[in-house]
């Protein structure tokens, strides 16, 4: 497709099989995390911190200069910092919050500029269920994707007119990093989804892509789950 694609929290997990995704389908995918690394077959990678606004405007502007107006920002990037919230230390809280909720914003912000101007585009939040579900030790993070929810959908009425579609993500239990303490209580989690299985991070790709396409342009404020059906009626 010869698209330039931004992805975030590239590196691994979720983000990587998602920056694949549009490798495989033919676009320049431009990585960003914290360490720099990214996939084989990403066009350039940068090391940022999606909670430093600076940086990546900085990225941002390279990006263009060097392959042109950025038509798909997946915003991917995030961190988890589980306590009871009676306990929480303030630096829990205000680290999930800086990257999960501040960086996100950051990020969409940055892509924007340059998706306003060519009147077109597409910006995939990454979410969660945890927000729906009320999952206990996480506060933190379930207001951050919560407050994601919300900044998608203020955003997909603020540049509809310009074309460009806002949409969410919400994955469920996914096999990665972030989910590999889940693995000795991996039957009782199993047994709470209808579909019967933990997912992949392919499944949420796929479904990245499809928001990304000409076939999803009709699409936008929307919050969508990958969860096996987990959170049904969220």
């Amino acid at each position: 497709m010869n698209r330039v694609v931004i992805v975030t929290g590239a590196s691994r997990g979720i983000g990587a099989a998602i920056a694949q995704w549009f490798i495989a389908n033919g676009d320049h995918v431009i990585g960003i995390s914290r360490s720099g690394d990214a996939p084989e077959g990403c066009v350039k990678s940068y090391a940022v911190d999606v909670k430093n606004s600076a940086d990546l405007d900085a990225a941002m502007k390279s990006v263009v200069e060097e392959f042109g107006a950025v038509e798909v920002a997946v915003i991917n990037a995030g961190i988890t910092n589980d306590g009871l919230a009676v306990r929480m230390k303030d630096e829990q809280w205000r680290d999930v919050l800086s990257v999960n909720l501040d960086g996100a914003f950051y990020t969409a912000r940055s892509a924007l500029s340059s998706m306003l101007r060519q009147r077109r585009g597409s910006l995939i939040f990454i979410g969660s269920i945890s927000p729906f579900l009320g999952i206990p030790g996480q506060a933190n993070y379930a207001a951050a994707k919560a407050g994601v929810a919300g900044l998608a959908r203020s955003l997909a009425k603020e540049v509809a007119s310009r074309h460009i579609t806002v949409n969410v993500v919400t994955p469920g239990f996914i096999e990665t990093d972030m989910t590999a303490d889940l693995a000795q209580s991996r039957d009782a989690v199993e047994a709470t989804i209808p579909l019967g299985r933990v997912g992949s991070a392919n499944d949420v790709a796929g479904l990245v892509g499809f928001l990304a396409s000409d076939e999803a342009r009709y699409v936008t404020g929307a919050i969508i789950p990958v969860d096996g059906g987990l959170a049904m009626g969220l």
